[in-house]
């Protein structure tokens, strides 16, 4: 999930993590790159309450449709894909991630750069959107790939009941089979502990930077430079590679903070940001904030694969319970609007933000749906200072970017000028 260089003139304080991220990206897509002729078995695997730790235990090696879609959008190829794809009958309002990686298999093959295999497996770990049920049957479809349907229930209340929890172990298990059945390797449970162990480390890690943005400066941007770390937490989690990328992350930003270093030579507003970047224009987006010294201290998009900054961990001693209970429980899409209502406040107020910024995207129903009535909720009944603007994940025509300045440009003059009232017009 590595993301082109931000624009901003001096990135020296991201040094190693930035780095360090992509290295390891670039190492995971070379693996993957080489498995057909390896002949190791694959599985394709949704971010969002994702069981990676099941396929490293079991040999398994792990795709995300996801990631090579905005890799796709990265590299500014999503728009021959995504028109691929709605040639062969996919709807116009479809979501983008879709009609990107179909319109690759149509041409015969995956990945945005090199080639990658298709699947051996296909794992739809179905959390929150129902688009992703039909995007992975498809293709399942066009791969000729096993397909496991694994249900996981909605979160109807703050805890999963014993007997989601149960619901899910007993798929599971059923998931292992499969697993050990295309690649040939019983899977050793002291291995899924360790790998588990690996997992919550990272997860730590993790959690740790994200509560360093409570400083101000933040000593990241956690929106834009978060993206750079959601590589390790979602797709090498469970590795010790991605442990120790954390271990490192906190000791740098530790250090930023300590010295009072952050994203932009002044921070001047400290916001929370809802919903997805727009890939294919990710720097000039972020620029649209930087010139206003607008640091995102935390963000709802960073915790699409685990919420972890409120004490959840994998645990070794309950490996497959506590799997279930991360795919039910800790990932944001498996929440309701109101959930995310609370969570987006917790930041906002922890986090001392000065105002929401919701990036709704026109393909994702998902991610979209409600946040009007949320932009209304944090500007009249909390008082939050709330900008809304619209463009897409990974659909480069929906992004103006006139609009998009006009709009953040009248939202920071407006809130510049609150702050100038309210200090009595000095700054």
């Amino acid at each position: 999930m590595t993301a082109e260089s931000t624009g901003t003139k001096d990135r020296k304080y991201e040094g190693g993590v930035h780095e360090k991220s992509r290295e390891l990206m670039s190492a995971w897509m070379g693996e993957v790159g080489r498995a057909e002729a390896e002949h190791r078995a694959t599985a394709a695997l949704m971010i969002s309450g994702n069981c990676v730790e099941l396929l490293r235990a079991c040999h398994v090696l792990p795709l995300f449709p996801e990631v090579t879609a905005l890799q796709a959008a990265i590299r500014h190829k999503s728009l021959p894909l995504i028109q691929r794809a709605e040639q062969a009958g996919y709807s116009s309002d479809n979501c983008a991630y879709v009609k990107a990686d179909i319109g690759l298999y149509l041409d015969g093959g995956m990945g945005p750069g090199k080639p990658i295999p298709f699947p051996t497996v296909t794992v739809c770990n179905y959390v929150g959107c129902n688009v992703y049920v039909k995007w992975f049957e498809h293709l399942a479809d066009v791969s000729g790939s096993k397909l496991f349907m694994l249900d996981v229930p909605f979160l109807r209340t703050t805890e999963p009941s014993e007997a989601d929890v149960r619901y899910v172990v007993k798929q599971i298990e059923e998931l292992i089979a499969l697993l050990e059945c295309v690649s040939g390797h019983k899977m050793d449970i002291d291995e899924l502990r360790e790998i588990l162990a690996h997992s919550a480390r990272a997860e730590d890690g993790y959690a740790r930077c994200k509560h360093l943005c409570k400083r101000t400066p933040a000593p990241f941007d956690a929106y834009f430079d978060a993206i750079n770390m959601m590589g390790p937490i979602n797709v090498l989690r469970g590795t010790r590679e991605a442990a120790e990328f954390f271990d490192d992350a906190v000791r740098e930003f530790e250090d930023l903070a300590t010295r009072g270093v952050g994203p932009l030579p002044e921070e001047r507003f400290r916001t929370v940001v809802e919903g997805p970047p727009p890939y294919p224009y990710y720097k000039s987006f972020r620029n649209l904030f930087a010139k206003w010294g607008a640091v995102a201290v935390q963000s709802t998009y960073s915790t699409v694969g685990g919420i972890w900054e409120w004490g959840f961990r994998h645990d070794p001693r309950r490996p497959l319970e506590s799997i279930a209970e991360q795919m039910l429980r800790e990932n944001l899409t498996n929440r309701s609007i109101v959930a995310r209502y609370q969570q987006i406040k917790r930041y906002v107020e922890e986090w001392n933000a000065d105002a929401l910024v919701i990036h709704s995207v026109k393909s994702c129903r998902l991610f979209s749906a409600g946040q009007g009535d949320m932009r209304e909720y944090f500007t009249k009944e909390l008082g939050v200072p709330t900008l809304l603007v619209e463009s897409d994940l990974e659909d480069p025509r929906y992004y103006s970017e006139a609009q998009l300045k006009n709009r953040i440009d009248a939202f920071f003059e407006s809130l510049e000028h609150k702050k100038l009232v309210a200090s009595g017009g000095h700054r």
